[in-house]
């Protein structure tokens, strides 16, 4: 038989078994699809990240409490950082352009008896540089409110929303923690950061932070959660780094462990990267297994099919079938189950990483190189697992086939 004409006898075999032929490929299915939308959820996860950093502004250092081993091992990040600390980088550090201070609390915001879950950030003017934040309407927190320690706020576009509705805030009061601050301002839609929803936010001095929202916890003067640093370029980052890391150590008088860690974009890249590539590679190992289970079960499925057509193989054979037409005719059948399988499962996979992108805030990509890898190897499983029971089909005597069936 030419190849033609055993890949058509092969397909009125497996259409005589819609239901066995459709459970056999079941198994190819789930492990192409897997694998597809893992792997289209890594990249999109990988350009979520890269997004997320690029949103947190040009050219940007961050100041973090604790050196690098310290934060992994303490619940509660260590206070080291003082504004203090802040000033003296915007003073004594040549390439830098902006340096804003942050202390961050979760607290309610009340307006006329709503209530409404809110990040608040107390901070200095040159955050809004710093983050490349921009103000819609009124003004954002300035430095002689810094020096009187006023109670007012910034709002977020959408925590503004929710609590005015379609009313201007600006000039408004709202309460924080019982305390009466004043709406200066509603920043412009800025979206999420790491988890962190800006428009969400609201924005109040440092200083008032300290003084009338958290209490003030270190003793080495007014404490922040970390510090945002705008260099000059891309050029002077290792350098001011280097500058910044050597003014931290002689304020804090360190002679071993820094209590400090200072991160640059690229390195906060590097690493979420590494995290988002290490789990794509695992999870596309795991949704793999189905396809070798889809591989044992073609293997299985053809032992089964060897049995059930004895006869059918023994005839063959008898009427002049090669061992060769036989293995051919068993090999081609578990290939078509495996690349059917495939295409199949490359559809569903397909269609899971549109869902996936149209519902949640990962852009998953449809990668060709996985969904060609897929199918290759689903294919190749096909062969591989297919191999043996062709093997036994063009084993059998046709004298002992016939006389058995």
């Amino acid at each position: 038989m030419d190849i033609l004409e055993s890949i058509t006898i092969a397909g009125k075999t497996l259409l005589g078994n819609k239901v066995r032929s459709s459970l056999t490929m079941l198994g190819i299915i789930i492990g192409n699809s897997s694998v597809i939308a893992m792997i289209g959820i890594g990249e999109g996860a990988q350009n979520f990240v890269r997004a997320e950093v690029d949103s947190l502004g040009p050219n940007v250092l961050f100041v973090l409490p604790g050196s690098p081993e310290a934060q992994r091992r303490p619940v509660f990040s260590p206070q080291t950082l003082v504004l203090e600390d802040a000033e003296a980088i915007a003073e004594q550090v040549p390439d830098v352009e902006a340096v804003a201070p942050m202390l961050t609390a979760s607290e309610m915001i009340q307006y006329r008896g709503q209530n409404v879950s809110s990040s608040i950030t107390g901070s200095t003017p040159e955050l809004l540089p710093v983050r490349s934040l921009d103000v819609a309407k009124g003004r954002f927190i300035t430095e002689l409110d810094l020096k009187r320690r006023e109670t007012v706020v910034a709002l977020g576009s959408e925590l503004a929303e929710r609590l005015f509705g379609d009313l201007n805030p600006v000039g408004e009061t709202v309460r924080l923690k019982s305390v009466s601050f004043r709406v200066v301002g509603v920043m412009q839609a800025k979206g999420s950061s790491f988890g962190d929803n800006m428009d969400m936010s609201a924005y109040i001095p440092l200083t008032t932070m300290t003084n009338r929202i958290t209490g003030n916890t270190s003793p080495y003067g007014t404490q922040v959660t970390f510090i945002s640093i705008s260099i000059q370029s891309e050029d002077r980052m290792d350098a001011a780094k280097f500058q910044i890391e050597n003014l931290l150590r002689f304020r804090h008088k360190i002679t071993d462990e820094d209590d400090f860690t200072v991160r640059s974009q690229k390195e906060l890249m590097s690493i979420l990267g590494s995290i988002t590539g290490a789990l794509t590679v695992m999870l596309a190992a795991i949704a793999g297994i189905s396809l070798l289970v889809g591989g044992i079960g073609i293997m299985n499925i053809m032992l089964v099919s060897v049995t059930e057509r004895t006869q059918e193989i023994g005839l063959r054979k008898a009427i002049g079938a090669s061992e060769q037409d036989i293995l051919v005719q068993f090999m081609i059948e578990a290939v078509i189950l495996s690349i059917m399988g495939g295409l199949i499962g490359t559809g569903v996979g397909i269609g899971g990483i549109w869902i996936i992108s149209i519902f949640t805030p990962l852009e998953a990509q449809i990668s060709l190189m996985a969904i060609s890898t897929a199918v290759g190897v689903s294919g190749s499983i096909g062969l591989f697992f297919g191999v043996f029971p062709a093997q036994q089909a063009a084993k059998l005597d046709p004298i002992v086939a016939l006389r058995s069936a």
